[in-house]
């Protein structure tokens, strides 16, 4: 990820990223405050050493390519802690789903890759041919990788199917296949989970569509077991797309403490927050509009909470597309402002999935991919200033 952009002027207010100006020139704050990538991503803690610097946070890039040649790499997703011991992957590791094959055919990859820093990733899941795994990937501590799959046969959307959402065990073996016949999904984009041990809440976005389901799961000595889907949001836009294959709603982030999901529309070019989604027996519509920015916001795909309570997105360019702001992540907080950005790649169209780790020891990690190298790039962020 390159060193980038900054700007807090149209958000109206400050941000928390720049420290005290102590009579130096604005400019000159932003690059020390942006000393390369993800000095915006520093959890929001004001300057505290060197000069008014923050330290720059620790980096990894990784290739996402398995032995089969798979690109575009889409869904991420952090193994959390609990998670089982004696499988294939363990708490911590960081998993990439893959929507394309060698041949690049958007639609059709089939691979799951557990990250290896510095490394070639290993093949923690392969399916059958013509898959085409997205950005709904996530998992549950009792054991199990949640993945969704919108195939096509050729790559294109002519030729696009609902697909599914796919359960598999530590050991990557598939163990159950949520449908639309069974589990009214859709073209499955997306998804977020509210994980509470013996059940979850999955929240789904159907890019083919145009809705968010919640699954409730539970689970036990027996497995996982879906009993109930129930959609609790609908009316966004979707459509085929020459470059991207499909937009619709994608990226979901969901707030527990609050009970609201965030929908990032990727049409709209804007984000919705529904509230009551952990609980709702009910379709809200689009929710509430909290965020549309045509300065900042170019296509908005995945989206996740951070520890600090802001908003992060990916522009995925095909909406709203600005040559001059490739490829890139925003911050913004749940009431609408704008707070920084920063881009993936020096082209568009790089950026999608992102995630961040849940915090262990004060620190945090966050992870993005540039699906046009494809590669990920993990930076370890210290919530007290400190170098991880």
């Amino acid at each position: 990820m390159s060193c980038a952009r900054f700007d807090s002027e149209s958000s109206g207010e400050a941000s928390p990223y720049v420290p005290a100006t102590r009579g130096k020139p604005a400019a000159k704050i932003a690059r020390m405050t942006l000393l390369c990538a993800v000095i915006a991503l520093t959890i929001g803690r004001p300057a505290m050493a060197d000069g008014d610097r923050l330290l720059p946070p620790a980096s990894v890039t990784s290739s996402t390519m398995p032995p089969n040649g798979d690109v575009n790499p889409y869904g991420v997703a952090f193994v959390p802690p609990g998670f089982p011991a004696h499988g294939t992957i363990g708490p911590n590791d960081l998993l990439v789903a893959n929507f394309n094959n060698a041949n690049n055919l958007q639609g059709t990859g089939t691979t799951i890759v557990k990250i290896v820093p510095n490394a070639n990733p290993e093949v923690f899941f392969a399916g059958p041919a013509g898959l085409g795994l997205t950005t709904a990937l996530g998992v549950l501590r009792a054991g199990f990788v949640l993945v969704g799959n919108v195939p096509t046969t050729d790559g294109t959307f002519a030729t696009i199917q609902p697909g599914s959402l796919i359960v598999l065990n530590r050991t990557g073996g598939i163990v159950a296949q949520w449908t639309l016949a069974n589990a009214g999904l859709d073209g499955p984009w997306d998804l977020t989970i509210l994980d509470l041990g013996d059940r979850a809440k999955v929240f789904v976005s159907n890019v083919l569509n145009g809705t968010v389901v919640r699954l409730d799961v539970a689970i036990d000595a027996n497995g996982i077991h879906l009993q109930r889907s129930t959609r609790i949001a609908s009316g966004y836009p979707f459509r085929g797309d020459p470059a991207a294959l499909v937009v619709g709603p994608t990226g979901l982030a969901y707030d527990p403490h609050r009970d609201v999901l965030y929908v990032a529309s990727t049409v709209d070019n804007a984000i919705f927050a529904v509230y009551g989604a952990g609980s709702t027996r009910y379709d809200g519509g689009k929710g509430v509009l909290i965020y549309t920015d045509n300065q900042h916001l170019h296509g908005p795909l995945a989206l996740a909470l951070g520890p600090n309570g802001h908003l992060f997105t990916a522009n995925g360019d095909a909406i709203n597309g600005d040559a001059k702001q490739p490829s890139d992540i925003v911050e913004f907080t749940p009431q609408g402002h704008f707070v920084a950005q920063i881009s993936t790649d020096a082209a568009q169209g790089g950026a999608f999935g992102l995630a961040f780790s849940q915090v262990s020891n004060g620190t945090v990690r966050f992870a993005a991919v540039d699906d046009n190298v494809p590669n990920i790039t993990v930076w370890s962020l210290s919530l007290d200033g400190s170098r991880p």
